[in-house]
């Protein structure tokens, strides 16, 4: 049988560790592999497998082209597999590195020829808000993972919240109830877990991940779960995603913005910098009138936003070439089809404390094309000052 591996990350660096911690005193025969990259302005990466009793070895892992990260993938797999043949290594948890995100590394284990059982991001509630404001480059706070990353603390903590079906969330004093709404909000889908330290009663077996009795603890169920590289990948995808709904509770709003005619770039562009700090975190599709054939997403936290090209419409492509893409793909167009634009639209979602949901309502608004510019029809919308290229490098 294959040595199950379960992915645990996440900026939240005490709430990390004390998840794999809880991990490690409750399954029997589990390692952790945990790659640490704040050595890499030395040159290497250094190494630690440890059980729950302290380290097993350490060694190092030599950069590769200047990239820390490039490291952790070369090194990662086959130190799984020599795990792997230890007959007494009943589960191996992968212990990411801060700014590390879990989608590239399930994908380097998958395609190594592992299993990959579960990915878990964990989570302190009183520090969500913090870090989804946070606009600073992770390089300013020695998080970055290689010379050329430019990624924030805000959006690469907000993709790893996203990305994993499972919340370790740590029992934090400082939350209150609008932290927790607020990561409920974010992640609806999520199984959200709770961890403690300390003795959570007797490990569980051996046999927990081999259909023998069931796991003690619902931090073991979810490790050993089954994790789809695949469908994780798809709910990413900003024309497939599943993006959170209508919510508002504990000073908590979700809105969710939802139109037929697309945005004219010129007064979208203007208006970016108010759309983008309305709220905690925006995520979505959209559409823009000069590029009417471009599936655009739209991806802000932190006061920042990263607008990027994610193909073509649906709409826009014959139908020979449908057969070409994943199902999953063809099915969410066809569930949001309209008759004259296909799966063209807008589809954009703000979840943050105190939003304001009428003025963000009517800002979008006015973005949009007027009746007349939308009954000029396509061609008029091409010739639109193209106010998008330079943030799309066009």
């Amino acid at each position: 049988m294959s040595l199950p591996v379960v992915i645990v990350g996440g900026l939240h660096a005490e709430a990390r560790r004390t998840t794999v911690a809880r991990l490690l005193a409750d399954v029997r025969g589990s390692v952790a592999l945990h790659h640490d990259l704040a050595t890499a302005a030395a040159g290497t990466v250094v190494r630690t497998i440890r059980d729950a009793d302290g380290i097993l070895s350490a060694g190092e892992a030599p950069l590769v082209n200047d990239c820390a990260c490039c490291a952790l993938r070369e090194d990662l797999v086959p130190e799984l597999l020599r795990l792997a043949d230890d007959p007494t290594t009943r589960l191996a948890v992968v212990e990411l590195w801060d700014s590390v995100e879990p989608k590239a590394m399930a994908e380097v284990v998958v395609a190594g020829g592992l299993t990959v059982t579960g990915v878990i991001t964990a989570v302190d509630p009183a520090l969500l808000l913090p870090y989804l404001g946070n606009g600073d480059d992770l390089a300013e706070r020695g998080l970055a993972a290689a010379a050329t990353d430019q990624r924030t603390v805000a959006d690469t903590f907000a993709r790893q919240l996203e990305y994993a079906p499972v919340l370790a969330v740590v029992d934090s004093p400082e939350a209150d109830e609008e932290d927790r709404e607020l990561l409920v909000q974010l992640h609806p889908t999520a199984r959200r877990v709770p961890v403690r330290g300390g003795h959570l009663g007797d490990p569980a077996g051996p046999s927990a991940h081999a259909g023998g009795p069931e796991p003690r603890s619902p931090l073991v169920a979810a490790a050993f779960a089954g994790f789809d590289v695949e469908a994780a990948a798809a709910a990413q995808h900003p024309a497939c995603a599943l993006l959170p709904a209508e919510a508002d509770a504990h000073g908590v709003t979700t809105f969710v913005w939802h139109r037929r005619r697309p945005f004219h770039p010129e007064r979208l562009y203007a208006a970016l910098e108010d759309l983008t700090c309305a709220a905690a975190r925006s995520r979505g599709r959209f559409w823009l009138a000069d590029k009417p054939d471009v599936l655009l997403h739209w991806d802000a936290a932190g006061g920042a936003l990263c607008v990027e090209s994610a193909g073509p419409w649906l709409a826009s492509l014959p139908d020979a070439a449908w057969e070409m893409l994943p199902p999953v793909r063809r099915a969410a167009a066809a569930m949001d089809w309209h008759p004259e634009h296909g799966d063209c639209c807008q589809h954009l979602v703000f979840t943050s404390p105190g939003l304001d949901r009428d003025g963000l309502h009517e800002l979008l608004e006015s973005c949009l094309l007027t009746d007349a510019e939308y009954a000029a029809g396509r061609d008029a919308w091409k010739r639109l000052p193209p106010a998008f290229d330079t943030l799309l490098e066009v």
